[in-house]
């Protein structure tokens, strides 16, 4: 019996809204990432991107645990010496909220150029309406 190696003319892709309000930050992002890479379906392949696209909406109201919500800290770099900036999880959902479900998605998905192929196919939006209707995304509960 031979394993079957699921190629890239052959996957159909379908749309999932999924609403972030009341859910937990980490377990959102865990649930993205599956659906982005494929790994819910059955004829999940590695080295192929197998997953389908995924709307996020009410990225807003999305919730922590704990005392993260005061903790909490985005850190990058700007390249320049001494550039080491750092933001707070309030003041980063105050200012840009589909960033943080963004950055909680990219950080489990694969570090390579799947990884980023898989990444373009997540919409995040702050409120409750998206432009992707002629898609007809289906609603997804986990």
């Amino acid at each position: 019996m031979k394993s079957y190696m699921a190629k890239p003319n052959e996957i159909e892709r379908k749309w999932y809204v999924i609403d972030a309000e009341g859910k937990v930050l980490g377990r959102l992002a865990s649930e993205v990432s599956k659906i982005l890479s494929g790994k819910n379906k059955p004829i999940y392949t590695p080295h192929v991107d197998t997953g389908d696209h995924v709307i996020v909406i009410n990225a807003d109201k999305i919730v922590l645990t704990g005392k993260k919500l005061e903790q909490k800290k985005y850190r990058y770099h700007t390249g320049y010496p001494g550039g080491l900036k750092e933001i707070s999880y309030d003041r980063m959902v105050k200012e840009k909220p589909e960033k943080v479900i963004e950055l909680a998605v990219k950080g489990m998905l694969p570090k390579n150029s799947l990884g980023r192929q898989m990444f373009r196919k997540l919409k995040v939006y702050s409120g409750s309406e998206h432009n992707h209707e002629a898609q007809k995304p289906e609603v997804y509960e986990f």
